[in-house]
C-alpha cells in the first residue's frame, strides 16, 4: 500500500524534473544563443556609436581656428550619444522580451493606455524634445558656448534633445529643460566687445584723459599676449556720463568670442599705473561720504573716504 500511495507522486516529480530539464536544455541550445547574439549586437552598435562620438570630439579638438565649428561638433556628438544609446536600449529590450514568452502586444497596449492617461502630464517632455530639435536646427548655441538662458549665465557643458546642462561661474551645475529656454543670449558667437567704464575726477582735462586712455588701450592691443585676442584697434568713445564730480569715460575693444576678461584685467592694471604716473585722479562716486577724522591731540588728520549708499 505504501508504494501504491506514493508511486503517482514520484511519477509526477519525475515528469516535472524531466520537463524542467527539457526546458533548460531548449533554453541553452536555442534561446540562450539568441539572447547572446542580441546582447553582442547591441554592444557592437554601442561601440560603433562611441567610435563616431570620439571621432567627432577629436575633430572638434583639431578645430583650432574655428571655435564655432568645434562647438557644433561637440554638440552633435553629445546628442548622437544620448539618442543612439536610448534607441539601442529599446531595441535590445524589444528583441529579448519575446524570447522569454512575454507577449509584446498586451504590453504595448497597456503602455498605450497608460501613456494616454499620463499624456497630459508628459506634455513638457514633448515640448522639451521639440524645442531641442529647433535649438539644433537653428544653431542657437553649442557645447562650450557662454550663454544666458532661463535667468542663468554659464557655459554649456552638455546637451541633449530633452535638456541642457549649464555650468555657472562658481561651479554649480544647472540642468535646464529645453522647454524652459525661451530666450538665449549667446556670449560666444562671432566676437565680444570688452567695454570698460573709467571713472575720473571732473577736474582733470578730458582731452588729456582720452589721449592717455587711447594710448594705454593701444599698448594692450600691441602686447604679444593679446595680439591674437583683440580683433580691432580700441576706441575711446569719450565722456559717457557726468555724475557730480565724477566723469565716466567709455573704452571699447572688439575681441574674439569669450576672450574679453583677460583684456579688461590688463587694461585696468595699465590704467592704474598710467594714472598714477601722470597724476590723474580717479573719480569719487557721488554717493561717497567724505569724513574728516580729527584727533584732538593733533592739529589735523587726513580725510577718509567712505562708500555711502543712497
Amino acid at each position: 500500500m505504501h508504494l501504491s500511495i506514493f508511486a503517482p507522486q514520484e511519477v509526477r516529480t519525475l515528469q516535472v524534473g524531466r520537463n524542467w530539464h527539457e526546458q533548460a536544455s531548449d533554453f541553452v541550445h536555442y534561446d540562450l544563443p539568441k539572447v547572446a547574439f542580441i546582447l553582442i549586437f547591441g554592444f557592437i552598435l554601442q561601440r560603433i556609436t562611441l567610435f563616431f562620438v570620439r571621432r567627432m570630439r577629436r575633430m572638434a579638438d583639431r578645430q583650432v581656428g574655428n571655435s564655432q565649428r568645434a562647438s557644433q561638433l561637440r554638440t552633435m556628438s553629445s546628442v548622437l550619444r544620448a539618442t543612439a544609446y536610448t534607441a539601442i536600449g529599446i531595441y535590445v529590450l524589444l528583441q529579448i522580451l519575446p524570447i522569454f514568452d512575454i507577449d509584446l502586444k498586451p504590453l504595448l497596449a497597456s503602455v498605450g493606455v497608460v501613456g494616454l492617461g499620463i499624456s497630459f502630464g508628459a506634455q513638457s517632455i514633448f515640448k522639451d524634445m521639440l524645442n531641442g530639435i529647433f535649438i539644433l536646427l537653428e544653431d542657437q548655441f553649442n557645447v562650450g558656448d557662454s550663454v544666458k538662458m532661463a535667468g542663468l549665465t554659464g557655459t554649456v557643458e552638455d546637451m541633449s534633445l530633452r535638456c541642457t546642462i549649464l555650468r555657472d561661474g562658481d561651479g554649480t551645475q544647472n540642468i535646464i529643460p529645453n522647454s524652459q529656454i525661451t530666450t538665449v543670449q549667446n556670449l560666444s558667437r562671432d566676437y565680444s566687445v570688452a567695454s570698460l567704464h573709467v571713472s575720473v575726477d571732473a577736474s582733470e582735462n578730458p582731452d588729456k584723459v582720452m589721449e592717455l586712455l587711447g594710448q594705454l588701450a593701444m599698448e594692450v592691443r600691441k602686447d604679444t599676449a593679446f595680439a591674437q585676442v583683440t580683433i580691432e584697434d580700441p576706441k575711446v568713445l569719450g565722456v559717457d556720463k557726468i555724475n557730480g564730480s565724477e566723469v565716466i569715460y567709455l573704452v571699447n575693444t572688439k575681441v574674439r568670442a569669450n576672450q574679453k576678461d583677460g583684456v579688461l584685467r590688463e587694461l585696468r592694471r595699465r590704467i592704474l599705473l598710467g594714472f598714477e604716473k601722470n597724476q590723474i585722479r580717479l573719480g569719487i562716486p557721488s554717493s561717497a561720504v567724505i569724513v574728516n577724522a580729527q584727533d584732538p591731540t593733533l592739529p589735523s588728520a587726513p580725510a577718509t573716504v567712505l562708500g555711502g549708499g543712497d
